[in-house]
């Protein structure tokens, strides 16, 4: 591999229409900080580049829907995202945002110099055109029945309920999502940026020389390839972005997909404004794009063949690590349905714990499938893995050294197998956690950090201190002192992963100078070092912590249930003589029991003013305990032909909803009626 002077990383743009969630974490923003923090361990040149992306239609519909401007939207998001990512941890060199003048002054002038030098291709397309709202819709804008699955709801761009792209005239029976009008089809006029122009050049560069890419990014480019590359818009009909900077084009913006990844250039410049050029066009340095899978198209064949046509030596990503995605609770996550766990909310819900998630996103990191996030796996890990094992040895460590030393290091005596085979190890972890690290195999590279801990308890358990410490302190002096050093490569390792717990241990071992080089040495902390007092670096999360999370879950997917809830369709009309032949009564429920052998009925004693209770069987076994309809009144069909049901004759039908949950409710009336009284 070419050794790079200096590296270049840079983040996906969050989407500012809301806050970022632990899809996003897991997807790009915990790996490319690992990755980060560990390249700064190491004393490399780094920069790490991020930013939200500010500019788009989702953006000004949210504005429209709550009366705002798209700029208060966008300024309340930015916010909320910088904030968060800051108290994770997140230890970007720069955030900013699209909407400073540099970043639109960055991205006229990259349209400019294409326009200019003939890189676009001028088209005249039919888009749709909302006359009551006098303006071009973007895809987002237009909703209607999909094509392929014919979900009534199917956005322009795509649809939610079949997963497939689409343009918004593909749609049947189109509405404006503005004003509710059906659409007609208008001229209008684009710039488009001619990918097949750069179809040889870009395999060659993906299929060739970057065959080590993930199997996922390379396979999705090679896809594409194949399929042969076409001209995609740059600009849209939107009052909402970076204008488009030549005559004839009012009323019209840089498209989304366009302005934001000149967003990596724009805040590289706004953080070195004298320096910004050598990490964009010095062929020493290395260009890493961590983005989500949804965005692999975008930066490894839509922005390089943009900086391929812009030219002026503008390098190429070497890398980009792009996860799959991770799913919440068995169910794929989604900001339009509020699944999903939302970081700001993390942080007020579970103060203090950080690096909990950091550890959790990464041990189940969606690297070559999509993965899953359980807060009972959240719960286990925590407790079983970081208070367990990494806790616990540590702590152990550090006590021990308190009770015999006074919390001083004891020196290094005479060294046995068991200690040499300790320290050993330790070089040995380092050496697979360094390369995992480098391949940005993040799983596997935070497995071995936590096999230093493993290593630490057995050692421990093995050495068996306290009992030696009955015959024999000089030996207890070495065992402490491997037990210590052991610890001191726990600070280092975990600092890419964990830095809030690494800090912590730091300043109890008394760690000033932390350098990667120091992994797998034996002498970190000099003998004599008076330790701080022992302190927790993780406690238990209890069932009630969870459990309110897994309530608040709960309580969505109802909402989403009844949001989403479509009545059946009216039956078949019938004329009001039909209906008359229907007797419908009001009786009160005398008794209510569960049908034996029977998992969903109910029999009912009903009075029915007659003064001989009426027998009805009823499926509402598993909605109902049936002591709670006792006394009662319910609505029946009372001219319903008997039926007879596990050897018992049913005498009409209660009535009950069915609601948008599945779950039933029985029709009664809203105040005290005569049993046997005729609804009519």
């Amino acid at each position: 591999m070419k050794n790079f002077k200096r590296t270049l990383v840079t983040t996906a743009l969050p989407y500012a229409n809301g806050p970022v969630h632990i899809g996003h974490l897991a997807g790009v923003y915990v790996p490319a900080d690992i990755y980060v923090r560990y390249l700064r361990l190491k004393g490399e040149d780094v920069i790490m580049i991020g930013g939200s992306d500010e500019h788009g239609v989702p953006i000004t519909i949210k504005a429209k829907a709550e009366g705002v401007t798209p700029q208060d939207i966008v300024d309340r998001y930015h916010k909320i995202i910088k904030d968060s990512f800051e108290e994770l941890g997140i230890s970007f060199d720069i955030y900013s945002r699209t909407t400073t003048d540099l970043h639109s002054e960055t991205a006229s002038e990259f349209f400019r110099r294409l326009y200019d030098k003939g890189e676009f291709v001028e088209k005249t397309s039919m888009q749709l055109y909302d006359e009551k709202a006098n303006q071009f819709l973007a895809d987002r804008y237009v909703t209607g029945e999909c094509p392929h699955c014919h979900n009534l709801n199917a956005y322009g761009d795509q649809c939610e309920k079949c997963g497939t792209s689409l343009n918004a005239t593909d749609l049947i029976n189109p509405k404006s999502a503005i004003t509710g009008n059906t659409p007609v089809l208008r001229e209008t006029k684009h710039w488009y940026l001619p990918l097949d122009k750069w179809q040889e050049k870009l395999s060659h560069w993906i299929l060739e020389e970057h065959k080590e890419w993930r199997p996922n990014v390379y396979g999705q480019c090679k896809s594409w390839l194949d399929l042969g590359l076409q001209p995609r818009a740059v600009s849209r009909d939107l009052d909402w972005g970076v204008p488009v900077p030549v005559e004839g084009a009012e009323g019209k913006v840089l498209y989304v997909w366009f302005d934001a990844p000149i967003g990596y250039i724009s805040n590289t410049k706004e953080l070195l404004p004298d320096t910004w050029e050598k990490y964009w066009k010095d062929p020493e340095t290395r260009i890493i794009n961590f983005i989500g899978k949804d965005n692999i198209v975008f930066h490894c064949i839509v922005f390089p063949a943009m900086l391929m046509a812009y030219g002026d030596n503008y390098q190429l990503p070497d890398n980009v690590p792009s996860n799959e995605f991770l799913n919440l609770e068995g169910d794929k996550i989604s900001t339009s349905r509020n699944w999903a766990i939302w970081l700001h909310e993390y942080l007020r819900d579970l103060p203090g714990k950080q690096d909990v998630l950091r550890y959790v996103l990464t041990a189940n990191a969606p690297e070559a499938k999509d993965n899953d996030f359980t807060w009972r796996d959240f719960q286990a890990r925590n407790n079983s893995e970081l208070v367990a094992i990494l806790g616990n040895f540590v702590n152990r460590a550090i006590v021990l050294t308190h009770k015999y030393f006074n919390g001083v290091v004891p020196a290094l005596g005479e060294i046995q197998d068991i200690d040499r085979a300790a320290l050993d190890e330790l070089a040995t972890i380092k050496t697979a956690l360094s390369e995992n690290l480098d391949g940005f195999h993040f799983r596997e590279a935070l497995k071995e950090a936590m096999n230093i801990a493993r290593l630490g308890n057995k050692y421990l358990q093995d050495a068996e201190p306290w009992k030696v410490a009955k015959t024999d302190m000089k030996r207890v002096e070495t065992i402490l002192n491997v037990a210590l050093q052991i610890c001191a490569n726990i600070e280092v390792a975990f600092a890419p992963f964990l830095p809030f717990m690494a800090e912590k241990l730091a300043k109890i071992l008394k760690i000033t100078d932390n350098n990667w080089d120091m992994l797998g040495k034996s002498d970190i902390i000099a003998a004599g070092t008076q330790l701080e007092q022992p302190e927790l670096l993780f406690e238990k999360i209890e069932d009630e912590t969870i459990q309110y999370q897994l309530d608040r879950l709960e309580r969505i997917k109802k909402e989403n249930v009844i949001k989403n809830f479509k009545p059946e369709p009216v039956a078949e009309t019938i004329d009001i003589e039909t209906f008359a032949k229907a007797d419908l009564r009001v009786g009160t429920v005398l008794d209510c029991q569960k049908v034996k052998k029977a998992k969903k009925l109910l029999q009912f004693s009903i009075d029915d003013g007659t003064g001989e209770p009426r027998t009805i069987l009823s499926g509402i076994a598993e909605h109902y305990d049936p002591a709670t309809l006792v006394g009662k009144q319910v609505v029946y069909i009372a001219n319903l032909a008997p039926r007879t049901i596990c050897g018992i004759v049913s005498n009409g039908m209660i009535l009950s909803a069915v609601n948008a949950d599945g779950s039933l409710t029985v029709i009664s009336p809203s105040a005290q009626s005569t049993p046997g009284a005729k609804i009519g």
